[in-house]
């Protein structure tokens, strides 16, 4: 082998070399952010169980008492419109336990979607950090606000879900019954279970302008396909809004979907701006 060869080969080995070791620096770093969020959820975790009597009376019975901020403005509106049925005075929900570590569990389980819900912001806030380096001047100013906004549509997706979705699915399902002979008793693991879908399922959904973003950002999506296709997008809105409220209430069906339809929308305003801003910077090349 030739100096020269012998020289290349060495230099393009250093540079594998110093690549892999940039990808598990990347790693590291990674590492560091999540350790960093996760210590943070621990901490809102750690606060909940300080507070737990409160949250468990207040905000995860909450939609189980007739007294609940929904069911009070629902009565409010019925008097408006001066119709009866709006007031919802009694819900049957009798909660039972037959694990010997259940409360326990419970009180964990609960505790941990408190810190998860509180510490979904500083999450976002830590993966920001990660990926901010990686992106060019522009790129950052355009992505700026990127943990606010998710932030944002995360926290206002929870509480829709929260004293939207979460009172009325528990008020019909608690009443439903096949037969007189059957009697209503749900496990405590069954009603967190269906108080924590329902409300973090929507703050999740409620993300979707910032997938779009992204992927318009990544030219997968842009405005024209999604109004060429809004049509199927009203058909999939609905299926989601089915499966989000398990309730079959026409009503309930449409109040979750109104919101979802808005959010398409945006999403559509979303990325056409991002498609005005691909053409300017082609036009600028």
């Amino acid at each position: 082998m030739s100096d020269n060869k012998l020289i290349k080969a060495i230099k393009e080995k250093g540079q594998t070399m110093e690549a892999e070791m940039s990808f598990f620096d990347h790693l590291e770093a990674l590492r560091w952010h999540l350790v960093r969020a996760a210590i943070a959820i621990v901490i809102f975790t750690c606060a909940a169980f300080y507070f737990y009597d409160f949250i468990f009376d207040t905000i995860i019975m909450g939609p189980s008492k007739p007294s609940f901020w929904t069911y009070r403005m629902l009565c409010k509106l019925g008097d408006y419109l001066h119709r009866d049925g709006f007031c919802i005075n009694k819900i049957n929900v009798s909660l039972l336990n037959t694990e010997m570590a259940g409360q326990f569990t419970l009180m964990i389980n609960s505790a941990l979607l408190i810190g998860i819900t509180l510490g979904f912001p500083y999450l976002l806030w830590e993966l920001w950090r990660f990926i901010r380096p990686a992106l060019h001047e522009k790129e950052r100013k355009a992505a700026s606000g990127f943990v606010i906004y998710a932030s944002f549509l995360f926290l206002l997706g929870v509480l829709f879900g929260y004293y939207v979705i979460t009172p009325e699915s528990i008020n019909f399902l608690s009443g439903f019954t096949v037969s007189s002979q059957i009697e209503n008793k749900f496990s405590v693991d069954s009603y967190l279970s269906s108080v924590a879908t329902l409300t973090l399922a929507t703050g999740i959904v409620f993300e979707l302008p910032i997938i779009v973003y992204v992927l318009s950002s990544l030219g997968i999506l842009n405005a024209k396909f999604m109004r060429e296709t809004r049509r199927y997008a009203v058909v999939i809105i609905l299926i989601i809004a089915a499966v989000v409220t398990p309730t079959p209430d026409m009503m309930t069906m449409t109040v979750v979907s109104i919101p979802l339809f808005i959010l398409y929308e945006v999403g559509i305003l979303v990325a056409a701006v991002v498609d005005k801003r691909r053409a300017a910077r082609e036009a600028a090349l």
